[in-house]
């Protein structure tokens, strides 16, 4: 069968020591077995490693960062469509995707660029900060939480947690805290970089899964591959991880795409305690950065997402590998003076 030829622009190129999902992204489109791809990388920083893989990437562009406004973001769009005539645009990071929620009909009315995302309610819902609230709504246990504004509100705390707990940030960022000393010391840093307010999470000590799953919008789950990690650093981030068969999970992923109609790539985080409960940390509402798991264990999950942004009928994958591992490596690119100069400079490469 003929592949389809289309451009499809992707972010998240950072593959350092807490990837983005961008490079996973695209390697698993450059494996479909449906279409023929030209990526367009949309970058934030210079320094980003996937600009510089061209084996990977065709053509690189900055975008401003998501402070800037969805209207910045749109003009500069606007100019990279007229030259790349974008089929797709695919975000991978949770602070850049209110913009792009917010600017999904304006890019199909007007530029001809189709999305797959989450709804703005899905995505305000799922928020860190409204995580309580969810877990309540679609009967789901998550551990208990609290917001705050303040160093001031730090002594309060033993009143309602027992230590150790869980410093987060709005965005990304998760450090566990042992004392009152340390959640001042990780509320500092963490406001610092994500601004305000930072959440308070009772820490849960169990095993911790995670799913990379997809839904249709419609209540169907396309399709979902659960992983336990095998080796984290030490900023949390999973360096190697195994395909599990976790049947409770994969009923409770079922469940929640089903009670939200969940739209578009997504990932739970979840702590499986001693006593075999589960109980959801986060909602990330985009493909993870190990994502390409999935297509080693046989399901498309970028692949399926491009069907759907075209408007196309996907049947959901019935089935996945079990005992697949991923382990993530790095290493080092040989990059010319030039590139980094023109990508600064010009904002393209």
């Amino acid at each position: 069968m003929k592949k389809k030829k289309i451009n499809v622009a992707v972010t998240g190129l950072n593959a350092i020591d807490s990837p983005g999902p961008g490079v996973p992204v695209i390697r698993a489109l450059r494996d479909s077995k449906l279409f023929d791809v030209r990526i367009i990388g949309l970058s934030y920083e210079s320094l980003e490693p996937g600009i510089y893989m061209h084996d990977i990437v065709d053509k690189t562009y900055q975008i401003p960062l998501p402070t800037a406004g969805k209207a910045t973001l749109l003009e500069r769009l606007k100019y990279i469509n007229s030259i790349e005539k974008i089929d797709i645009i695919i975000p991978n990071f949770d602070a850049e995707l209110f913009n792009f929620i917010k600017l999904a009909d304006t890019l199909k009315k007007e530029l001809k660029i189709k999305t797959f995302l989450p709804t703005l309610e899905q995505f305000e819902e799922r928020h860190k900060s409204n995580l309580p609230e969810f877990g309540k709504k679609h009967k789901i246990k998550v551990p208990y939480s609290k917001l705050i504004f303040n160093v001031k509100d730090i002594p309060s705390l033993r009143s309602e947690f027992t230590y150790p707990v869980v410093v987060k940030g709005k965005f990304y960022d998760a450090s566990i805290a042992y004392s009152p000393e340390q959640v001042a010391t990780y509320f500092n840093k963490i406001s610092a970089k994500w601004g305000l307010p930072v959440i308070i999470q009772q820490f849960v000590h169990g095993q911790e899964v995670n799913v990379t799953a997809i839904g249709d919008g419609k209540g169907n789950t396309i399709g979902a591959v659960p992983m336990r990690k095998q080796y984290i650093t030490d900023k949390g981030k999973a360096w190697s991880g195994i395909s599990i068969d976790d049947k409770k999970l994969m009923s409770m992923t079922q469940k929640l795409i089903k009670s939200t109609k969940w739209r578009g790539g997504m990932e739970l985080e979840i702590i499986k305690d001693s006593e075999g409960d589960y109980y959801l940390l986060e909602i990330n509402p985009r493909f993870p950065a190990w994502v390409y798991l999935a297509v080693g264990c046989g399901q498309n999950h970028p692949e399926a997402l491009v069907q759907m942004a075209l408007g196309e009928n996907v049947k959901p994958f019935k089935k996945y590998d079990i005992g697949k591992l991923f382990v993530r490596y790095s290493w080092d690119m040989i990059v010319e003076l030039e590139e980094f100069e023109k990508i600064s400079t010009l904002g393209e490469l």
